[in-house]
């Protein structure tokens, strides 16, 4: 089933207010790519469900054909060597004329202290599964020398385009998560894109006694995109926590909103490690 419109929308505005998790080139010197002047109102048409990540490129793309200096020249390409795929690049667009490639990440990640003394290292995903190390390792190394590859060549010639005229740039947001009730140096990453705090099992368990009547809710993944909102189906303390320990025993973190009995809402993990 395709999100509503509605559902879209909300989605969109979400994603829109995500800043960017670092500005101009201090992280490897990858360039942030800044869309200022962009229509609040998601116009794209959506034929299948995406996945998050998906959805986010495509709220990108709507930016950029909204905004008044900027051409979407194409989008998720893909790389053919013969039937093999080499890779994909997410956008080539124009600014002012001038030809960009452009790669989209949006990603949530949670602050592991224990991992590394280098402050980035310790940027992990809320599985493990991932990290803001790898994919900046990624893009610095994959996504963006792809442009250079001899199977890209032939793709840029069809749309005129001269791969010396190319730039290259990012848009990498990210919501961030850090320990419970511990305060973390964001050095060259944008403090405000911290969105909450996780938990561990014993941390949540104290919840119940430091904040008697809480309420809970889980969203669902897509809706990670959002702030918490008053009109969900909130939980009682026990109903939510057995719903956690479902999830735990299955190794997966999950985000979940709280709404306090002053009616505070905060957004934030639990996870199994």
């Amino acid at each position: 089933m395709l999100y509503t419109n509605w559902h879209l929308q909300k989605l969109y505005t979400g994603f829109c207010k995500t800043p960017n998790l670092w500005k101009g080139n201090s992280i490897r010197k990858l360039n942030q790519f800044e869309i200022n002047d962009f229509s609040a109102i998601f116009n794209r048409k959506q034929e299948r469900k995406l996945r998050l990540g998906q959805l986010a490129e495509q709220f990108v793309f709507n930016q950029i054909e909204s905004a008044t200096n900027l051409e979407l020249l194409a989008e998720n390409i893909q790389i053919q060597n013969q039937r093999l795929t080499v890779g994909e690049l997410d956008a080539i667009i124009k600014m002012n004329s001038k030809p960009l490639h452009l790669e989209i990440v949006y990603k949530f990640f949670l602050y592991d202290d224990t991992v590394s003394h280098y402050g980035l290292d310790n940027w992990i995903g809320p599985n493990r599964r991932d990290s803001l190390v790898e994919k900046l390792d990624k893009l610095s190394e994959k996504q963006l020398p792809l442009l250079y590859s001899e199977f890209t060549t032939p793709y840029l010639k069809t749309l005129q385009l001269d791969i010396e005229e190319i730039k290259q740039q990012v848009i990498f947001k990210a919501q961030l998560f850090t320990p419970h009730e511990k305060k973390i140096d964001f050095k060259h990453l944008s403090p405000e894109a911290q969105y909450g705090s996780y938990y561990r099992l014993l941390e949540l368990e104290k919840l119940q006694s430091r904040c008697p009547g809480s309420k809970f809710f889980i969203p669902s993944k897509i809706d990670w995109f959002l702030k918490p909102e008053v009109q969900v189906e909130w939980l009682n303390f026990n109903r939510f926590y057995r719903k956690a320990l479902t999830f735990l025993a299955e190794k997966r973190a999950f985000m979940f909103w709280m709404k306090r009995a002053n009616g505070q809402l905060s957004k934030d993990f639990l996870v199994w490690w």
